[in-house]
């Protein structure tokens, strides 16, 4: 069963209740044009730098505007919504990085945590340390829904191909990747990566952005983009600003993809032994 596909592009800022707006907004333009399932990006309710200033206005699942509105997005519309991620407080302290998945009658079908935690630093200056405020997931998911079996990833997971592998594997035709990256890596990694994730599998890839200059400060790669099983660009959107992006998604494709090259059936286990090279004085027997 095919189904159309919208990648909601968002350039959020440091106020949930404005973001919460603007994702409605959007959404109701992707259900408009007929898409069925619609992605937010990665911290659809919020980006800000000053933790303090987060914490601040940071709200549990129950209390949260943007796991409100997304619920009452996806009943009012009956579509699958799936809102990238929005930061979630924790009893302990700490925050989740989470991503929701609410059927058409606004029930939540799935809660995926980001698993890998974005800890960098790169050359222009920019330091990142998530896992200073953010809990790590430890579950991966993949959901059955009418339509499509789906995958979940958050951004920095798109680095890590055994989290993809493992879904695919399972059964996932579709996979997730809501993101923020920044403008550095995006130029140098964002599109090959997803390419690369899809190919390797034999699956679509769905990757909403975050996009242009924010109110915090930092800067986003944008260009969300869907990708077929055999790594064709179907859509794509921008360097910033806000966007949807909608593609026809046909899992027949999938099967086609595994039928040519049949890369998840091929696989075999095998060990890795580390043997000493050169040395000094010549060269190991």
């Amino acid at each position: 069963m095919s189904f159309k596909a919208a990648a909601v592009q968002m350039c959020s800022g440091v106020d949930p209740v404005r973001n919460a707006a603007a994702m409605a907004r959007l959404v109701r333009d992707a259900a408009a044009q007929g898409a069925t399932y619609v992605q937010t990006p990665e911290m659809t309710g919020m980006l800000q730098r000053d933790r303090a200033a987060a914490r601040a206005v940071l709200a549990g699942e129950t209390d949260d505007i943007i796991v409100k509105t997304g619920s009452e997005l996806a009943a009012e519309l009956g579509i699958y919504m799936h809102v990238g991620s929005t930061a979630i407080a924790l009893a302990d302290g700490k925050i989740a990085n989470r991503g929701f998945l609410f059927g058409p009658d606004g029930r939540i079908l799935n809660r995926y945590d980001k698993i890998h935690m974005f800890d960098v630093d790169l050359d222009n200056g920019e330091s990142w340390r998530e896992s200073a405020a953010y809990t790590a997931g430890s579950e991966a998911r993949v959901v059955s829904l009418p339509f499509a079996e789906m995958g979940f990833a958050i951004c920095y997971d798109v680095r890590f191909p055994a989290l993809f592998r493992a879904q695919a594997v399972a059964g996932a035709e579709v996979m997730t990747v809501p993101a923020a990256f920044t403008r550095q890596t995006g130029e140098a990694h964002w599109e090959i990566l997803l390419r690369a994730r899809a190919i390797e599998n034999g699956v679509f890839v769905i990757a909403a952005a975050q996009a242009g200059r924010h109110e915090d400060g930092r800067e986003t790669f944008g260009h969300s983009m869907i990708i077929d099983p055999w790594g064709t660009v179907l859509a794509s959107a921008g360097a910033t600003g806000e966007a949807v992006i909608v593609a026809e998604i046909d899992p027949a494709a999938v099967k086609a993809a595994h039928d040519k090259i049949p890369n998840l059936r091929n696989g075999r286990e095998f060990s890795v032994e580390k043997i000493a090279g050169a040395v000094a004085g010549g060269v190991a027997a």
